[in-house]
């Protein structure tokens, strides 16, 4: 798979995500695709959690910008170095940071994402 799609899909996964729009997030995965967000917790099945996924963002969150610093790109798998700011419900401002492992099938479509971040941070900036 070309480069430049890796990096289209992976583009829509943020977009859509800081947009917090569940429809869009979830058309970017396999039907039998797999997140582990963030690794160490159980992974979830993407078409079955997301709209709980997205709906914990939207209780939480009244804004969400991404930016994507790094995309290393590898065969058709892809490591991601993002920063996420957005703006509490409540108008508190957090960033939070990590590196997502992106695998796309042949399909083009996201098969696994390996998140490595600590959502403690963020509930922490949430909460101060």
């Amino acid at each position: 798979m070309p480069h430049e799609s890796i990096e289209t899909i992976i583009s829509a996964y943020f977009t859509n995500i800081a947009a917090m729009n569940p429809e869009g997030w979830v058309e970017n995965f396999a039907e039998d695709a797999m997140s582990h967000d963030p690794v160490g917790e159980p992974p979830t099945k993407v078409h079955e959690g997301y709209r709980e996924f997205i709906g914990q963002l939207q209780a939480f969150f009244e804004k969400l910008e991404s930016s994507t610093e790094h995309i290393f790109v590898a065969g058709n798998e892809a490591a991601v170095k993002w920063t996420m700011h957005g703006v509490s419900k409540r108008g508190k401002s957090v960033t939070f940071e990590g590196i997502t492992v992106f695998e796309i099938n042949a399909a083009g479509k996201i098969q696994t994402t390996r998140a490595y971040w600590n959502p403690a941070n963020m509930v922490a900036q949430l909460r101060s």
